[in-house]
């Protein structure tokens, strides 16, 4: 019977998920993707979500597993780039108004301690 659900992302996104009793896998590179992914075919898991980031290398590999009954595939992301590109834009934005990003650093990206 199909009824596991799991989640494959980068760890630092997906280790809330094992609180709610979801099984979370955290893999390290593409190869151990694909290795996971087997895995939670040969188990019979009914749904788990695929971070974005894997969605393009893997692709071939999605295509074959939405063929099939199960498992299914959905992806989610995160939202890191956004904020990001937003960080950005304010930056941008302050460079233009005052001539310098001092209100728009990140501490632990922009200055040494």
């Amino acid at each position: 019977m199909f009824d596991k659900v799991a989640v494959v992302g980068v760890s630092d996104l997906v280790f809330a998920f094992r609180a709610l009793g979801i099984k979370v896998f955290s893999p390290k590179n593409l190869e151990e993707t694909k290795d996971i992914m087997k895995t939670l075919e040969e188990e019979d898991f009914a749904l788990y979500f695929l971070h974005e980031s894997f969605f393009e290398p893997l692709r071939e590999e999605i295509e074959v597993s939405r063929e099939k009954f199960c498992p299914v595939v959905v992806g989610f992301s995160d939202y890191r780039e956004v904020q990001d590109r937003i960080g950005e834009m304010l930056r941008d934005m302050a460079i233009k108004a005052t001539g310098s990003d001092a209100w728009v650093k990140k501490r632990e990206k922009d200055e040494a301690r």
